[in-house]
């Protein structure tokens, strides 16, 4: 089967050393290729060459699918994204689409200035050019990602926004899906839904993530991208780590013999030659050759050094809460009667939908608010160091040195100073970046950059709140390292399951209407533990039937024969959601992925078996109502 996409001998430098090297991938027709590499390498930049939005120095990017369409998700939700869902989705099909999205929002206000005139005006040119057709694909995009169409995108979560952006990116149904880190202020349930979501798609897809659960469940394929350079592994996230050790630890080899022998050879050429004749030509033509060799390689960048500084020890009991309740409006509780006793050592995770308080929850343990009701009591010499989810607390008007140091050259760390340079080159900050504005960072630098800030700080209560956005996978693993021989505690709110799992010793979930209920163990452990969902029987209950005011009406009693088919109803609910497992398992077999022909038919199968689920679920509550009445 030909590729969908090749690149051949892609270079692209911007001025500086080359982010991509003479770069050569092939992604094929149903492949889910997971591009991984440092902050800073170059990933986003070959997701836009890709996409048409950069032009390689050298080399070619080549679309090798006649009419093939590219969308992309990018990682950061723009601070300009304006206008109710409907429109934002409806930008993704281009000029069609802008139209029929300004017809949509000058219906929600129809007393607008001149609204009724535009909307005849509009409503002829869309009859003209026959795009009403083009408002199915924006409603299905739309109800796959479960947005209201006419709710104001900057009233929405950044969570919200992202789901908006990934159903404009796919509104057109792209042959190739471009996805930048995806997971980004996801709650963990919409993550899952949207990993359901692509592998119903069938899409092809090239995506970065730093989320290791999703690359687990997702990637058919890694493309490594190191030095400028990109490896492909045919393999899984856990192997793909193991082959990438030994190649860099066969490259580690090759560059130390390397070495080796270029020492010996600049030995020799300082004693000098005593006879330069032809036979030593070529010896100092070939060390000529080795010192430009030398130069021009690239060392692999370093891990991240984090050290996090451990004030004296806290009181055994570090928080304690007793009934306490708090609501942002008197009928809508955020939390309510909660009661906990965190001790000191304890890695508390804290979960939850997108909105559902969990930074609240987060300043309520803290005394930052005030709660309704209840007390918060805490214990003896706590010392708090706070990582900020919004980054609101790094200063945009100072370089990245001035914003840990407050504007001097040296830091207390361990009880030693060390000059800011150095500290910060632990945290992969080279000297030009250091001295560097705010705005110049990546969304992965200015987490290290907070990280570095934070780590300054002596602590023995760390309060993580969403610190693994767009890190690294390597520097994610080194900060999950450290938490776990940090021995004061810590209070975590994040998405990221094998974080969660690899981290924290309980878990507390806001459940809605203000319960927070509390597990032993991280995201998988929650998982075995919380409530079962409710039987086949009790999910659907029987919506309340309008009374009829006639004295002579009554309700109507189910028949024998439709008792007959509400029993056979569970039965086939519970064959159709297996053969729907069943399928989404498939879709994601790579073996599968390579046949165009069975990813269709698949898809197809899918399709139908959701909607017969629909139609089933509806018959079940139509009878149970009957039964019921």
């Amino acid at each position: 089967m030909p590729p969908l996409l090749s690149l051949r001998d892609v270079t692209l430098g911007f001025g500086g050393p080359p982010l991509l090297d003479a770069v050569s991938l092939d992604i094929d027709d149903g492949d889910r290729v997971c591009l991984l590499g440092r902050n800073g390498v170059g990933k986003s930049t070959l997701m836009r060459l890709i996409a048409g939005e950069h032009e390689p120095e050298s080399g070619e990017v080549a679309l090798l699918k006649p009419g093939m369409l590219v969308a992309r998700l990018i990682q950061e939700v723009p601070a300009d994204l304006a206008g109710c869902n409907f429109r934002i989705v409806a930008g993704g099909l281009g000029a069609a689409g802008e139209l029929l999205g300004e017809l949509h929002d000058l219906g929600l206000a129809p007393d607008a200035p001149d609204a009724g005139a535009r909307i005849a005006a509009l409503e002829q040119r869309a009859t003209e050019e026959d795009l009403w057709a083009l408002q199915r694909p924006i409603e299905k995009a739309l109800a796959r990602l479960d947005l209201d169409p006419d709710v104001e995108s900057s009233t929405q979560s950044s969570g919200l926004k992202r789901r908006v952006l990934f159903a404009r990116a796919i509104v057109r149904e792209p042959d190739l899906l471009l996805l930048d880190e995806p997971t980004n202020h996801l709650d963990i349930t919409s993550i899952g839904r949207l990993e359901e979501l692509v592998v119903g798609l069938g899409a092809t897809l090239l995506f970065t993530t730093h989320d290791r659960t999703f690359l687990r469940r997702l990637a058919t394929r890694i493309a490594d991208l190191d030095r400028g350079k990109i490896q492909v592994y045919d393999c899984g996230y856990a192997t793909f780590l193991e082959r990438k050790q030994a190649r860099l630890d066969v490259e580690a080899k090759a560059d130390a013999a390397f070495d080796k022998k270029l020492a010996e050879e600049e030995v020799w050429i300082r004693k000098g030659v005593r006879e330069r004749r032809t036979r030593n030509e070529g010896r100092v033509r070939e060390l000529m050759k080795m010192r430009e060799e030398r130069r021009d390689r690239r060392s692999k960048v370093g891990v991240a050094k984090l050290e996090v500084q451990e004030a004296e020890r806290s009181g055994r009991v570090v928080i304690e809460a007793k009934g306490v309740g708090f609501g942002w409006e008197a009928d809508a509780p955020v939390v309510s009667g909660l009661s906990s006793l965190i001790l000191r050592g304890d890695r508390i995770g804290i979960i939850g939908p997108n909105g559902s308080g969990k930074t609240t929850l987060l300043r309520l343990l803290l005394k930052q608010l005030e709660p309704d009701a209840g007390t918060v009591r805490h214990g003896t010499n706590l010392e708090v160091a706070y990582f900020d989810q919004l980054r609101e607390t790094l200063d945009e008007s100072k370089s990245v040195a001035d914003n840990v140091t407050g504007g001097g050259d040296y830091v207390s760390v361990g009880g030693a100073k060390r000059h800011i340079v150095g500290y910060l080159g632990d945290f992969l900050f080279t000297g030009e970046r250091v001295r560097a504005p705010i705005d110049r960072l990546s969304g992965g630098e200015r987490n290290r950059l907070l990280l570095a800030r934070l780590f300054t700080r002596p602590s023995n209560v760390l309060v993580l709140d969403e610190p693994t956005n767009d890190l690294d996978l390597e520097t994610m693993e080194l900060l999950e390292e450290r938490l776990l021989a940090y021995a004061g505690t810590v209070l975590l709110v994040s998405h990221d399951r094998a974080f969660l799992d690899g981290v924290v010793t309980s878990t507390m979930v806001l459940e809605g209407d203000g319960r927070v209920g509390e597990y032993v163990g991280g995201y998988e452990d929650w998982l075995r533990q919380r409530p079962p969902p409710p039987e086949v029987a009790t999910k659907s209950k029987a919506k309340p039937t309008a009374k009829v005011s006639t004295d002579a009406a009554k309700p109507r009693k189910i028949t024998f024969k439709e008792q007959k088919e509400l029993d056979a109803l569970p039965a086939r609910i519970e064959e159709l959601e297996a053969r729907q497992a069943e399928l989404y398992e498939r879709m994601a077999d790579p073996e599968l992925l390579r046949d165009g022909a069975a990813v269709v038919e698949a898809k197809d199968e899918l399709a139908r078996v959701v909607e017969e689920l629909a139609t089933v679920y509806a018959r079940w509550e139509e009878l149970e109502g009957l039964r019921s009445g």
